[in-house]
Parts: structure tokens; sequence; C-alpha cells
């Protein structure tokens, strides 16, 4: 076999003739390969203004560099570029755990180091969890104040904004949190690489989220799996979910989140193509996901909208950062290298859609939303996940960093009470029926079905308490002995879990949970006469409509989001009758005076959410 040299490379011919193939300049010199040391000359020759390989051939791969044609250029697909106004609070009671240092870094320089005690971590966390169980975002605050300024809102639009301002008022003075479902503790870190702990970070962050729930008049909503099927609560509100990560410089950043069930259910991904991505089908696409949202999440609500994403996981994880506005400092428009961006004129184009929808703030407007936020964000070719969030009317998060300046928290409204101002309108239906329900069932049945969809109603008097636990166990219990107790069928049953009484007090936070969890329930219960009047939050499914047509039911609906205004002012007694093992989900009796709610679904098939499709 004999070997010529063409175009830089030695190509070796077979005896039959043509080329077999193609060997590098830097294998020439192999003797293991073939015998064939052309001259330097013929090296030099060989050389052309485009390809390296020659160059390269004299050198050893690490001592070569980055080659000519090396192109790259980093694009951090999260760039911080708008700058973001953020109100600090120094925390100088936590900074005895914090030291700055410098030490030799890389290269001979000197680096600042910032070092912290394990305490600073976990006073740190439970001073956040603490204020955003009680506090919120002064912006957020304003936004419910515009409602009652605007003349498009509606009456109902006015008077759920009222309640939620007046809870915040009740939540603000620290006894009560703002909604009884104080949520799962999320903590978000970005640590520089050059701020030390001992490495234990979610241990001690840990404690401090445990102290916080324990320590306060909050709930324990975590349950932990014994088996596949058994389950119990952990009684702490443990575990939480960390998200840390590594970054440059010597500051800690934080953001602490309590996100509770219902908005986290209203957490969506759609696996969708390059034929959704032109405005018609896009807008149509999100207006009709937008609907499904439904109201049980307690609206009105900062809306998420992510398109793109390198991954299903990584497209939803930036839905719930934008809904707690963290990434409003992206660029505003995209470029070549896969940065992602807020797309504002698009942001505005689905505010107003969701304006339009008739929605409103629960019950019927304008006010289904505060806000939305729509990030576009690179994807694979054959994919193109979008992901659609909110965050609900417990607009609870709180952002936080450890520098060699001290310790910071974002300062929440402690006033909110400047925000209220202004009457209250009378809301949907009016000034409201007053419904004694200590008298029988059917003549409760029978004063309800003089009054349309709409009717608002002060009710008074005793009401059962059970959520999804407690509904799973007494449907066990019917299909085993074929009965339910006599309070299933004799009083309303109201879908809710307390958070912890506080000292004082006759209830804790006890507002109401999405009903739609228990629609499956409520056909199987109706039939043999438990569950006639039920009340909750949110729309049902059209099963619930169609079973109180056939049995005579009605499903009531109240505010959502104003837990502390409930037990401030409503709920005079709470009794436990039975599942004490369930924590905040056994079956409670509690009296009640004036407690707000609205005939949502009638005796008659009627449904006051039925003109959209939830």
């Amino acid at each position: 076999m004999n070997a010529v040299q063409t175009d830089g490379f030695l190509r070796q011919i077979s005896p039959e003739g043509g080329f077999s193939r193609q060997v590098s300049d830097r294998a020439k010199t192999n003797p293991f390969l073939f015998d064939v040391n052309p001259t330097q000359e013929a090296m030099e020759a060989a050389k052309c203004e485009k390809c390296v390989c020659a160059e390269l051939a004299s050198k050893d791969m690490e001592d070569a560099g980055p080659v000519a044609y090396d192109d790259f250029l980093y694009q951090p697909v999260f760039e911080q570029v708008t700058p973001v106004d953020i109100p600090w609070t120094r925390l100088p009671e936590l900074e005895d755990g914090v030291k700055v240092v410098e030490v030799k870094g890389p290269g001979g320089g000197m680096k600042t180091v910032v070092t912290v005690e394990p305490s600073v971590l976990r006073r740190l966390a439970e001073r956040a969890i603490g204020d955003i169980e009680h506090y919120l975002r002064p912006g957020h605050l304003a936004q419910l104040a515009k409602i009652m300024e605007d003349p498009e809102a509606s009456d109902n639009d006015r008077f759920t904004a009222h309640n939620l301002l007046q809870n915040s008022v009740i939540a603000a003075k620290g006894v009560l949190p703002g909604c009884q479902d104080t949520g799962t503790a999320i903590c978000l870190g970005k640590k520089g690489q050059f701020c030390w702990t001992d490495e234990e970070d979610e241990e001690h962050l840990s404690h401090g989220i445990y102290d916080a729930y324990t320590r306060r008049n909050l709930r324990y909503s975590q349950v932990s799996p014994v088996s596949m099927f058994a389950e119990k609560n952990t009684k702490c509100n443990l575990p939480a979910q960390f998200d840390l990560y590594a970054t440059k410089g010597n500051e800690y950043k934080f953001m602490f989140m309590a996100k509770g069930g219902g908005s986290a259910n209203k957490t969506y991904l759609f696996q969708q193509t390059k034929a959704l991505l032109n405005p018609k089908s896009l807008e149509a696409f999100l207006t009709e996901k937008i609907v499904t949202l439904g109201t049980s999440a307690c609206p009105p609500y900062h809306l998420a909208i992510v398109i793109g994403g390198l991954s299903a996981e990584m497209c939803l994880k930036t839905v719930k950062l934008a809904s707690a506005r963290y990434l409003d400092d992206l660029p505003q428009s995209g470029n070549d290298h896969g940065r992602a961006y807020r797309d504002v004129k698009w942001e505005e184009k689905m505010l107003k859609v969701c304006h339009g929808l008739g929605i409103g703030a629960q019950f019927g407007g304008k006010y289904f939303v505060h806000d939305v936020r729509i990030i576009r964000m690179p994807r694979h070719g054959a994919s193109c996940p979008v992901g659609i969030g909110v965050s609900c009317s417990a607009d609870r998060q709180v952002l936080a960093k450890i520098t060699d300046h001290g310790v910071f928290i974002e300062e929440l409204e402690k006033n909110p009470a400047r925000f209220l101002t202004g009457a209250p309108s009378a809301g949907l239906g009016g000034d409201a029926v007053q419904v004694n329900l200590n008298q029988p069932m059917k003549d409760l049945l029978a004063l309800l079905s003089k009054y349309p969809i709409k009717t608002r109603l002060s009710l008074s008097g005793t009401i059962i308490v059970a959520r999804d636990i407690a509904h799973a166990k007494l449907a066990e219990r019917l299909e085993q002995e074929g009965s339910l107790p006599d309070y299933m069928g004799a009083h309303v049953i109201y879908y809710a879990g307390p958070a912890k009484t506080p000292e004082g007090y006759a209830s804790g936070s006890f507002g109401p949970t999405t009903a739609g969890r228990m629609d499956t329930y409520v056909p199987n219960f109706q039939q043999h006469g438990y569950s006639m009047i039920t009340l909750a939050k949110g729309n049902r499914a059209k099963a619930v409509t169609d079973s109180c047509k056939k049995y005579g039911g009605f499903y009531l609906g109240s505010i959502g989001g104003a837990a502390a205004n409930l037990a401030e002012y409503v709920i005079n007694k709470v009794e436990l009758v039975e599942y004490e093992e369930l924590g905040m989900e056994a079956v409670w009796c509690i009296e009640v005076a004036d407690f707000p709610a609205f005939i949502i679904v009638d005796d008659k098939g009627n449904d006051f959410f039925s003109d959209w499709k939830m």
C-alpha cells in the first residue's frame, strides 16, 4: 500500500486503486500506523488557511490551546439586566455569626471571604417564614387597593378585594396567619463560592423552618408515606424543599416561599410543538388553558406563563419563580444565543384577555388576575413545553441575603391598613339573606331552594368540617357499613382544615379549601342523604351539579384567602368530632355567626361557573 500527500492529509492508496481512508498530518509520524515520513517541506505545503491540523500535529493536545475556529460564547440562560428596586431591612441581631476575612485566592490574589455560623441560617429561616405568614409585599396590597378604585371593577371584585385587605390587616398583628394553609416551605439559595459555612446548610435552614412552624400558630400540612397507601402527618410541617446553587462571589442570596396546596395544584405543563408558535395559535391556546385555572386557588392571581425550556422541569421551575416576580430582572428581548427573556407585549395582551374573561375575583368581574409574567425560553427543536401557574392571594415570598456588609431581609408591609380605604361593596347578590343553620336539613334545603344562584348568604349556626383524608375514611366507612354518622346528613359540610388556635382565640385561621378535591365523593354521599349542602371555595365538576339536581343539594362558595378574617370575626367555637389522629384533617364542629357565602350550585342544576369551561 502506498501513500500520497494531498490537501494537507496523507491518503493511503489501496493496491486496487482509489483512496480507502484519510490520515491526518498528526498521524503521519506514527510508525505503528505506516512507514511514511513526509519531508518538512511537504508538511509546510500541506497547511492551508482554514485548517489547523498541521499546526496541531507538532503539539500535544493539552498544549495546543483554543483552535482558531472556536467561536464559543457563554450565554447564561437567566441574565440579570433589568434593575429591580428591593426595600431591604438590616438584621443586626444576626450579624454576630457573620465574619469577614481575607484569604489568598487562586493566582495569589486576595479574596474576601464571608463566613456564616449555623445559627445565622437557622434564625434567618425562622424570621423569613414568620414574616411571609403574616405580611405581604406592598406592591401586592397596592394592586388590591387599585381594584377598589377601578370603575371597571365589578361589585364582586371590590367586595373580594376589601375582604382580602381586611384579612391582611388582621394577619399583620402577628397572631393569625393570613391563610389557614400555611404552605410547604420552599427555600431557593444562591451561595457565592467565597461564602463559607459548615456545609450543612439544608439542616440549619430546616431547623429554622421547624422553629417557625412549631412556635407560631401555623398549620402542619406535610404527610409522610409510611407505605404506598398509609401516611402520617409529620407534625412540624417538614420536610421543606431546597434548591441551593453555587455562584460566584461571597454573598448568600435567598428567596423563601410558603406555597399553599391550592395554588401549587394550579401548575400545569403542556407538551406542545413548533406549530403553537404563531400569534393566532398561541393566543387561542393560552386563553383556553387560563380559563381552566378556575377560581379555587383564590384569585386575583399573579399569573405566570413560560414558553419553552430545555426540559420540562426547567419550564415548571421557571413558572414558579416568575409567579413570585423573582425573574423581573430578565432582559425584555431575546438574542441568538439562548437567553430567556420577558415578553412584555404578550404580557399586556394576555392581561387584557384575562380581564375580559368575566371570571373576576372569584365570583365574576374583571380581576381574575393582578398581572401576567410571560417568559420565553430556549428549547430543543423537537420539544416545546408550555408551563402555566399562579401565585394566589396568599402571595407569600420574601428575599434575604448575607453579605460582607451584614444580614438583610426584604421589607414587607407592616401597616396594610393604609391600603384599606373606602366602604366595601355589597358584592355578588347584593344584601345578604340571613340563614339559621340550626334547623332540620329539609327546612334548610327548602329555604335555599327559594333563591337563585349568586344569592349572597350570611350563615349562622353549626357547621361540620371535613376535608380530604376524612372524606376518604368516610367513603370507606359508607362502603363497609352502609351508613355514616348523623352529623354528615344534619349539617352543612365545610371543606377546610384549621391552623393552630392561638391562646385566647376561639379558632385559628380557618378558611375554605378547594372544593374540587371532594367532587368524587358528592354523588355517592348525596344519594344516601349526606353532604346535602357543601361549603368551600372555587368551581366544581359537572358531576356535582348533576348530583345536586338529582338529589336536591346545594354547593355554597365562600371567599378564598380570608382565613384570618373568619377566625377573628366569624368562628366562635371549634370542637373535635373524630379522627383526632389526622391533625388538621380531622372532623371538626364549628359555631359561626354571619359566615359569608354565595349560592354557586342549586338544586335545579344551575351552576354559577357554567359559562366558563373550568
